[in-house]
């Protein structure tokens, strides 16, 4: 077994992308028309509101692909059957946390009338296959990631059952965007995130562990990383001018020229297609060439909520939402306007201008760092069983 050192380019990633993702979260709270309008609509939006929802799309995907690729580092501390074993209970957990923790930090409703199941839930879910397929081969989890990514979107020239038992698997395993599934008269799950195609990119990412394994030369990785990038980057490209395969959301024609360029940029993230995939992992693929020796005072911050994922996800809904609370009350709203579907305290007529936006966002991100620094040396000082799980 191998003891690797902790790579700094990885956590400068992941801790970008979970500062950004901060950003997202805080739109759907604190923005005047998030409950009403698409941001995404090259025909309704700003230039403004659309890049603040459309940087946000790179934060699922690079943080899916990082704990792929998280996953392979760690299994090379371990045995095979330790790994796959930790890899099964972890998702496991995720797959609880989701539910139970996530889902009330995102509405504030004890009695979950509406569970919500994003991005952990799909970890969850890809950890616990990655743990089965893993163990089988290591070309198995890659060709089979690559299927996923780069074939299920032939799901959108198929004609799929809608209901029952089959077309309630389907969706959940492939084609949900924002599918919402009723237990009772009061009780709702929404699924946002199909997990197969998340799967794919979380295997892709394995993969690419690969190339920080121990002893493989830099330079060597530094290579593929910038060959793969840019190869996405291009098949994105060519893929969306073609306009006929990899997104189920077709490029459509505009009047004005800025218009037709939010057009080609609005891939779909729900769920995942090849060219959205490709638009976001491309990119990371560079950043994580181009800055795997960059340590400067900036990169240590980003990298110390990169450090700790979990934790900071956490806390920043809870944060987040306890914000909200607070400005429900004091922008004059009542008790009686406190049950909302799906987020209690969040009334459709509600919210601040884009600026106030990001002022919150600043505010929330910063107020974040001391408990992340925190709880980033609890983990290295402590090694309780748990730790291992946050």
């Amino acid at each position: 077994m191998e003891t690797l050192k902790r790579i700094q380019s990885i956590d400068l990633l992941r801790g970008l992308v979970m500062v950004i993702m901060a950003l997202d979260h805080t739109r759907d709270y604190f923005h005047v028309s998030s409950m009403t309008a698409d941001p995404l609509d090259p025909a309704s939006t700003t230039t403004a509101l659309f890049f603040t929802r459309w940087i946000t799309h790179y934060c699922a995907p690079i943080f899916v692909f990082l704990s792929g690729l998280s996953a392979y580092l760690a299994a090379q501390r371990k045995t095979q059957f330790q790994a796959s074993s930790f890899l099964l209970k972890r998702g496991l957990w995720l797959v609880v946390a989701e539910i139970v923790i996530v889902t009330l930090g995102l509405t504030f409703n004890p009695f979950y009338n509406f569970i919500i199941l994003q991005v952990i839930w799909v970890i969850g879910w890809s950890m616990i296959l990655l743990s089965l397929i893993s163990r089988v081969s290591f070309k198995l989890v890659l060709a089979t990631g690559m299927v996923l990514v780069f074939g299920h979107d032939l799901f959108t020239f198929m004609d799929l059952p809608q209901t029952g038992a089959t077309g309630i698997a389907i969706k959940v395993l492939f084609t949900a965007s924002g599918t919402v599934l009723p237990l009772d008269s009061t009780h709702f799950i929404g699924v946002f995130y199909a997990i197969l195609p998340w799967t794919g990119i979380m295997f892709i990412g394995y993969a690419a562990g690969a190339w920080y394994k121990s002893g493989f030369p830099e330079a060597d990785r530094k290579k593929y990383l910038i060959i793969s990038g840019l190869s996405l980057i291009v098949l994105f490209i060519v893929l969306r001018a073609y306009n006929g395969y990899g997104d189920p959301s077709l490029r459509k024609s505009y009047p004005l020229m800025y218009q037709n360029v939010l057009s080609f940029l609005n891939t779909s993230k729900y769920p995942p297609s090849l060219l959205y995939s490709c638009m976001t992992i491309g990119p990371a693929l560079l950043f994580l060439a181009l800055l795997e020796n960059i340590k400067n005072k900036v990169t240590a911050i980003i990298s110390t909520f990169g450090s700790v994922p979990f934790f900071y996800y956490i806390s920043h809904f809870y944060l987040l939402h306890l914000l909200l609370v607070i400005a429900f009350f004091l922008t004059g709203h009542h008790s009686k306007e406190i049950i909302q579907m799906p987020f209690l305290f969040r009334p459709v007529v509600f919210g601040f201008s884009l600026p106030v936006v990001y002022l919150i966002w600043l505010a929330v991100v910063a107020f974040l760092y001391r408990p992340c620094a925190w709880f980033k040396n609890y983990k290295a000082t402590n090694k309780h069983w748990w730790l291992r799980y946050v």
